[in-house]
């Protein structure tokens, strides 16, 4: 059984919304996200990646501690006064998925109701820890999903249709964020008892952001070991998304190099894994499992592996299992991809024209993939198994700074 709490946020003042809220903090790097501030000073990356604004000697979790009380008390948030759930409604390019911003469980992360499907680094999560213990709040939400219920929907659904949204605006890549509090009581029960009915949640983005959460309450637990369970470090920021809505692109792979070999070599040591197929100079997009597009300077190939490397196994048989497997080890020689600097990712948002940007500027092979399915993450995380590194990259992204947790 799932729980849910409404909550007490902080959020934009009315006309600060589209300045403030900002994509989550790791998809930039860092000269980008000093670039995003630049050019946008309210934006909340400068919170969430202090090191933008942060002078050398400055320790930058104090800056954006600093920062984001200073601008409470200036009056560019607001604070609901009395505990909301929050009605998040993202729409881009026509398809919209709808979540509900809520607080869910350290105790529930912890006894495998909310279930993971990535492992973290433990530098990145101590990174969030030290931003949550300064900032004295949760400023990301973590992005969660669960098997859909029709009920939930239906609540939902029709507090979009009688409400005004207090936020209404169209981000600079084209999302339209939309947003409703809810603070009726007899709603607010509804809903909470609709959840007990939702067995798990899922982690979708945002694995490093709730481990984080978990840590620092699981330290503040031990600094205080009377603690009564109630105490506001005991629960995560979360948006929940029923899974029928979800999208999941690709996540695509580039080697920089061929391990020594000549094209006409790489090629041939393919054929013991996969049929491989010219396809020219048409990108390829590969439409089912199992089916891989590979760009190399010489044009476009589709690679479909052979059946007896299929596998009904739920981490074995995912895509980029198979990849990983069949080729980029055995072949390419990259043997653990977390670390290898000779490997990076590249998120369908980018599109293949990028693929082929990254291969015709450094050598290589670059690699386009079926999109995981959100079926295959709930059984991954339902066996208490772990994808591959940079499985799943969904899309459209929360914006961070529309809703604070203040601790």
């Amino acid at each position: 059984m799932a729980e849910i709490r409404p909550f007490q946020a902080i959020r934009p003042q009315k006309g600060y919304e589209s300045k403030i809220a900002a994509l989550p903090y790791d998809v930039f790097s860092l000269q980008e996200a000093r670039a995003e501030v630049q050019k946008q000073p309210l934006s909340f990356l400068a919170v969430d990646r202090p090191e933008t604004i942060a002078g050398k000697e400055e320790n930058i979790y104090e800056k954006a501690g600093n920062l984001l009380w200073k601008q409470i008390k200036d009056g560019n948030y607001v604070q609901d006064e009395q505990p909301c759930y929050y009605i998040y409604e993202l729409t881009d390019q026509g398809r919209s998925q709808t979540g509900i911003g809520a607080l869910t469980s350290v105790d529930d992360y912890l006894n495998g109701v909310t279930r993971r499907h990535e492992n973290t680094r433990a530098d990145k999560e101590a990174d969030r820890v030290s931003h949550v213990q300064s900032c004295k709040a949760q400023t990301g939400p973590i992005f969660l999903a669960y098997r859909a219920k029709e009920e939930i929907g239906a609540i939902v659904k029709e507090i979009k249709e009688i409400q005004k949204p207090v936020y209404d605006f169209t981000s600079s890549d084209g999302v339209r964020h939309r947003m409703w509090p809810v603070e009726d009581v007899e709603t607010i029960e509804t809903l909470y008892e609709a959840f007990e009915n939702v067995e798990n949640f899922y982690i979708a983005d945002g694995h490093h952001r709730c481990a984080a959460a978990v840590s620092y309450a699981l330290k503040m637990r031990r600094e205080n070991p009377s603690y009564s369970g109630e105490e506001p470090w005991n629960f995560i920021l979360s948006v929940l998304f029923p899974d029928e809505e979800l999208k999941i692109l690709d996540y695509n792979r580039v080697v920089r190099d061929l391990n020594g070999m000549s094209e006409k070599q790489f090629l041939s040591g393919l054929g013991k894994y996969f049929e491989v197929e010219f396809a020219g100079s048409e990108a390829v997009s590969p439409k089912e499992k199992g089916v891989f597009g590979m760009y190399l300077k010489d044009g476009w190939y589709t690679l479909y592996i052979r059946k007896e490397n299929m596998s009904d196994d739920p981490v074995e048989g995912l895509d980029v299992s198979l990849l990983q497997q069949y080729l980029l080890a055995p072949v390419l020689g990259i043997l653990e991809p977390r670390t290898d600097k000779r490997i990076s990712f590249v998120g369908g948002i980018r599109g293949l024209s990028e693929l082929e940007r990254l291969v015709d500027q450094n050598g290589g092979a670059a690699f386009s993939m079926y999109p995981t399915a959100i079926e295959e993450l709930f059984a991954v995380a339902d066996a208490g198994r772990l994808m591959p590194p940079k499985s799943t990259w969904f899309e459209p992204k929360l914006r961070s700074g529309l809703l604070i947790y203040p601790l």
